[in-house]
């Protein structure tokens, strides 16, 4: 895996962000002294780059207070074309797939004093999610954290090339994400203070994940995991006012009719996985069909310009 390399992101990152080389290639997962956690953060698990079908495979629980109410998947109007749930309050999203096969999703970052902000972390996600591949969604989650004042994040973004995780707060950092498990919460990823995070690994790495459905099956056993009380960390947060408000899982992988989405309404332990599969693979199958014909039209004027050329040296 390659580093942000291009002239333009390289500049962008130098003001903005420290960039780190991601963890080992198969993540670990000891089990440490950890620091109790106050509130549980939303909670992604990506198996990157490990099943050659499906490079990005994604589990993910939200947390959120109950009152908070949000609108199920849907494909959002406008280029490019993006399936994700919406946050009714505010009108963003916590996670989505664009048509160019870019994920990006978010938790909320544990800080010990509020950064202060002006906009919701919701339209953040939205905004990247308009970019055309995961180096450039980057690029423009740097524009805007520079832009605007957001609290603290994380993001995971990736699409089937490259992936990274983005850590927003006092100053941001971009670390890349290598093939293998990665899990991300409240504080970095993979971090070995976060009991949940640390939990989520030792369950999924269990048994050899070699396929999107085993993958998808034992991730959404995991991620319905319901509080122990011999256990600190739980997957399901049960809260009386707070706690695990939706599920999500997702397959992306270069053919569209393989991918996978879907979304539990409510935390796993006790609502259902819809399908809504046929809506990502309608939007990709159009993303690929629009870089097609623009890979055609540039072809196509390639040779004009080479047929002009060659006309002017003759005359």
């Amino acid at each position: 895996m390659g580093k942000l390399d291009s002239t333009a992101t390289a500049g962008l990152l130098s003001r903005f962000v420290r960039v780190n080389r991601g963890h080992c290639a198969v993540a670990r997962f000891p089990t440490p002294a950890i620091e109790s956690a106050d509130v549980a953060m939303c909670l992604i698990a990506i198996q990157y780059r490990v099943v050659p079908e499906s490079p990005i495979l994604v589990a993910t629980n939200r947390e959120e207070f109950y009152d908070r109410r949000s609108h199920s998947p849907s494909i959002q109007s406008g280029k490019p074309r993006v399936l994700c749930p919406l946050d009714q309050r505010n009108g963003g999203t916590w996670l989505g797939v664009n048509q160019h096969g870019v994920f990006v999703g978010i938790c909320n970052r544990r800080v010990s004093e509020p950064l202060g902000s002006n906009r919701s972390r919701g339209l953040l996600v939205k905004e990247v999610l308009k970019a055309p591949s995961s180096r450039a969604a980057v690029e423009r989650a740097l524009e805007e954290t520079a832009k605007h004042r957001f609290e603290a994040c994380n993001l995971i973004i990736a699409d089937r090339d490259f992936g990274f995780a983005v850590h927003h707060d006092q100053e941001d950092e971009v670390v890349d994400l290598q093939p293998g498990l990665s899990i991300i919460g409240g504080r970095n990823l993979n971090d070995p203070r976060d009991e949940r995070v640390q939990l989520a690994g030792r369950l999924l790495t269990l048994q050899n994940l070699d396929s999107p459905v085993k993958f998808l099956a034992v991730a959404s056993k995991v991620f319905a995991r319901t509080p122990n009380p011999l256990a600190r960390a739980s997957m399901v947060i049960q809260g009386g006012e707070y706690g695990t408000v939706s599920s999500t899982l997702i397959a992306l992988g270069p053919k569209p009719r393989d991918a996978i989405f879907q979304y539990a309404d409510g935390p796993a332990s006790e609502a259902r996985f819809e399908d809504y599969s046929p809506l990502l693979r309608d939007i990709l199958s159009r993303g690929l069909r629009e870089s097609r014909t623009k890979a055609a039209a540039a072809v196509e004027m390639s040779d004009i310009d080479a047929e002009l050329a060659q006309t002017a040296d003759i005359d």
